[in-house]
């Protein structure tokens, strides 16, 4: 099965939309949750596009990518040179790559990619989109149905 690259897009932006909505009206969320649902969302975003990049991949593979991903960009918040702390004060370097560490993050990124990883399974397995084409043999065609009669 191959994910839909059309489809994975059209959440990416979905994402991307939810995700800074989170962070501009915080109090339409429990305020207990702070920043975390953002950073959930962006690893689903993360894992979106890992989707759309190898769609043949298996879920768990497009997982770990995301998975690996997120962690190295949060892991790579601890390196602190000023070119890399310019291009994070961008609002684009700042959306991407974060600006400090926060090992609980981690644990937002696991969130974003396991319920990532649940919604990717379930669309692989239920949407039309996303299931291969039939084989002439899985409809009943075989050889005999090709050959002039």
């Amino acid at each position: 099965m191959r994910r839909s690259r059309t489809r994975h897009a059209v959440l990416v932006l979905v994402v991307i939309a939810a995700g800074l909505a989170s962070r501009r009206f915080p109090l339409l969320l429990p305020e207990a949750l702070g920043k975390y649902p953002g950073d959930a969302l962006w690893a689903l975003m993360v894992l979106l596009l890992w989707g759309i990049a190898r769609p043949g991949w298996p879920v768990g593979r497009v997982a770990a990518a995301a998975l690996a991903t997120s962690f190295a960009v949060e892991f790579s918040q601890l390196y602190q040179a000023d070119w890399i702390n310019a291009v994070r004060h961008t609002t684009p370097g700042h959306l991407v790559l974060g600006s400090t560490f926060h090992a609980p993050d981690l644990l937002a990124y696991t969130v974003g990619v396991a319920l990532g990883a649940v919604l990717d399974a379930l669309l692989l397995r239920f949407s039309p989109w996303s299931r291969a084409p039939a084989s002439p043999r899985a409809s009943g065609a075989g050889a005999d149905a090709r050959r002039p009669a």
